[in-house]
């Protein structure tokens, strides 16, 4: 399609399109983004619509589908201000950040009861799945997830203690 039939397209169908986003989304930017993707999904794929009299239909189908498919997205990942989610959010001290490096993790990781170690170990090392590690380790994934709850309990405790794991003396200082 040239760029004066895609101008000529743009022209005659934008004032409904926005119209049409702005009933669906009820927020002007986000019928203006909605009305912009929809025309960008023209210029980039329009070639492929046979029957060029159905450009208006087409329009309007991409428009909605977008619509729907951003909706469900916000669903899956509401979005929340900082202020009104601080409650949710898990408590942490803040000498957990000062003390906590690559070292001292894996210190107190050997410190946690070996029960648990191995499938938080499993887990945050070895990027295995829940499924994963129940495979591995032979026991019901409800057991996994159980037990890297409570390894990451006793972390937790291991790491915010008075006097956290400090590295062996064989290890070079860096």
């Amino acid at each position: 399609m040239s760029e004066a039939h895609f101008e000529q397209l743009v022209a005659e169908n934008y004032a409904a399109l926005y119209r049409f986003a702005l009933s669906l989304a009820r927020s002007e930017t986000e019928a203006r983004d909605l009305v912009q993707q929809t025309f960008y999904r023209w210029a980039t794929r329009g070639y492929q619509l046979k029957d060029t009299a159905k450009a208006k239909t087409w329009l309007f189908t991409t428009l909605h589908r977008d619509f729907l498919r951003g909706q469900r997205r916000l669903r899956r990942f509401p979005h929340n201000e900082l202020e009104e989610s601080q409650t949710e959010l898990p408590m942490t001290l803040p000498e957990v950040g000062r003390i906590t490096d690559a070292d001292t993790v894996v210190a107190a990781i050997a410190e946690i009861d070996e029960i648990f170690r191995a499938p938080v170990v499993l887990f945050y090392l070895e990027d295995l799945s829940y499924a994963g590690i129940a495979e591995v380790m032979g026991i019901p994934m409800g057991t996994v997830k159980s037990r890297i709850s409570r390894g990451l309990a006793q972390l937790f405790c291991k790491l915010t203690e008075p006097h956290p794991v400090e590295r062996s003396s064989s290890e070079p200082n860096t």
